[in-house]
């Protein structure tokens, strides 16, 4: 028997990194797509790209930057956040819109304000509606939380997520919609697969995209992962902080997603399915980062 090769263990673990960021998707927002020349400079033909909804956007804005992504030849995937949606009229119109700029899909959300427009207060109320089916919405996205999420537990539990994402499952199980769970980003990967091995003794087999944090630079990092809420893994990067050197290096996602990529290797009903990158460091740098590892 021969004994393996260190570059054949590389090869093998370029291998794994590689299959699980065949289908990785990407977001941007109208301010920041408006400001790139030629999406296909930076992704391939076909790729998922989300378009993010924050708070005071105007949906023409959003519109627009779906109809230039679908025109483009991506599949555009705009969030649809519940809170700051008026009421079920406005959802109807705002789907329209998109299904008229070439969207099919979308990241469906409770949203990020405390207080409600109106009277959608979580993607349960917007999936019931049935609207996405009416207007021709096939793929329909939900978010997941492997480190909690003290919005909807302050009590530091999981009590109400687990619960969203049962309703959520079941909501699956008797629709035509293909259904995934895309999850916020974290900085190890010990709580996304402790999370992951927990959804599915509870019986959830929706697949998961896990959220990854594009190459940035770590105080860029630590700024968003605190105004995000990011929770246990926070530590890994308030560890690197205290290296006043690396302070202004950006970091990659590769350790974090290559040990993902073993782990699905290595069980075989895990639910990890791809990659998520948020381009927290612009989307030019994660683009660059996802074309030279997959």
């Amino acid at each position: 028997m021969g004994t393996v090769t260190r570059l054949e263990m590389q090869d093998t673990a370029q291998a794994r990194m590689t299959a699980l960021l065949e289908g990785a998707s990407i977001e941007v927002m109208p301010r920041t797509a408006a400001k790139v020349e030629d999406f296909g400079a930076l992704l391939p033909k076909g790729s998922r790209v989300y378009v993010a909804h924050i708070e005071g956007t105007p949906i023409e804005d959003m519109v627009q930057t779906v109809r230039r992504l679908s025109d483009e030849g991506y599949a555009a995937m705009p969030h649809v956040p519940a809170r700051i949606i008026p009421d079920l009229t406005a959802f109807e119109d705002w789907l329209k819109r998109y299904a008229d700029a070439g969207a099919c899909q979308a990241l469906v959300l409770a949203g990020g304000p405390t207080t409600p427009l109106g009277t959608l207060t979580s993607a349960m109320d917007l999936l019931v509606s049935g609207l996405f089916d009416k207007h021709g919405f096939k793929r329909l996205h939900v978010a997941g939380h492997p480190e909690g999420n003290k919005d909807i537990d302050p009590d530091g539990s999981n009590a109400q997520v687990d619960a969203a994402l049962a309703w959520k499952q079941g909501f699956a199980e008797q629709t035509d919609a293909k259904m995934a769970i895309a999850t916020q980003f974290a900085f190890e990967s010990g709580p996304i697969i402790a999370w992951e091995n927990r959804l599915r003794g509870q019986g959830i087999t929706l697949p998961i995209h896990v959220g990854v944090a594009g190459p940035t630079k770590l105080q860029t990092l630590i700024k968003f992962a605190i105004a995000c809420g990011v929770g246990p893994s926070l530590g890994v990067l308030q560890k690197r902080a205290k290296d006043i050197t690396k302070l202004m290096r950006p970091i990659e996602p590769t350790d974090l997603v290559q040990s993902l990529a073993d782990h699905k290797a290595q069980t075989p009903d895990s639910l990890i399915e791809t990659a998520h990158v948020f381009p927290l460091g612009g989307i030019k740098a994660s683009a660059e980062w996802l074309s030279a590892n997959r």
